[in-house]
């Protein structure tokens, strides 16, 4: 097993968090989404290496709020993500970015259209840890994969550049898992950001909290069993600052936004997280975001 992996400390550990979060979605009878590189990563990081990859292996299967209702919810997403992605790609989009990309392997595991480049952006050894996994496992990538090692809170767009991207050209853009962890200075840059490097026909997707947890919900036991069983504290990782109105700024610039609660998608694939009206529930404030420009 690695050592100091990249993915062993703070928001790097929650990369392993939804990797097996994944694993576990694969293997489900009726899963929404299917990763094979997920498990793999679990295993191969220190941190992670006795963390549960099958529901069987969590002792209260689907009623343990982490690894059953909370995992549930990043299979979900996973697959709603995905989705976005590939609708960009059929009508015509061949440049997609990874923002924040961690463990994510969609460049391997998608059916990309001819002449698809994915780039990934992230911390350079999140990246090269996940590269040794890929390459242990001969794994090949189904489209051109590109990709740099850059930290997001800071300045990242020429190195985008620099690696062959053309700001000309329709984008496909994702922040899975990003803007929930980033400071309010770097979210309102990296969505500037984008918009300056957006051509027309370009999309954007990303998760975002609203307001700040209210504390009733910071009780919730998502956060405290994250605490417990995988020594994570997602309330610090969050911060405690307001978020600023991401999809306001796109709009304001332009953009067509449409905002969505994880439960509007699970009513529409029938399976995921339900809303939990009896008790606060963590999962409410989360909102996925799906914006375009004209």
């Amino acid at each position: 097993m690695a050592g100091n992996t990249g993915v062993e400390e703070g928001v790097g550990r929650t990369a392993l968090m939804v990797a097996a979060a994944r694993a576990i979605e694969t293997h489900r009878h009726d899963a929404l989404a299917r990763d094979g590189y997920a498990e793999h990563f679990v295993r191969a990081a220190r941190a992670s290496a006795d963390w549960p990859v099958r529901l069987q292996q969590v002792p209260d299967g689907d009623a343990d709020p982490f690894w059953g209702r909370f995992a549930r919810y990043f299979g979900l997403r996973t697959r709603v993500l995905d989705d976005f992605l590939l609708r960009q790609v059929r009508a015509g989009t061949r440049q997609v970015v990874l923002l924040g990309a961690g463990l994510d392997t969609r460049a391997y595991r998608l059916d990309w259209p001819h002449g698809c480049t994915v780039f990934e952006i992230d911390q350079e050894d999140v990246l090269a840890f996940k590269d040794r996994v890929l390459d242990g496992l001969s794994a090949v990538p189904k489209a051109e994969r590109i990709t740099i090692g850059a930290d997001l809170r800071l300045e990242w767009a020429r190195e985008l550049i620099d690696a062959g991207f053309d700001p000309a050209a329709p984008t496909a853009w994702l922040a899975e898992g990003l803007l929930l962890y980033l400071p309010h200075a770097a979210e309102r840059a990296l969505i500037e950001a984008v918009d300056g490097l957006s051509a027309a026909g370009s999309a954007l997707a990303y998760e975002v909290k609203l307001g700040t947890e209210s504390a009733a919900v910071r009780e919730s036991p998502i956060y405290s069993a994250a605490r417990r069983r995988i020594g994570v504290d997602l309330l610090v990782l969050f911060g405690g600052e307001p978020r600023p109105d991401s999809a306001g700024d796109l709009t304001a610039r332009g953009w067509s936004t449409s905002v969505h609660t994880a439960f509007d998608f699970t009513r529409r694939h029938g399976r995921g997280p339900h809303p939990e009206p009896e008790r606060p529930d963590a999962l409410a404030a989360n909102r996925w975001v799906f914006a375009s420009r004209p």
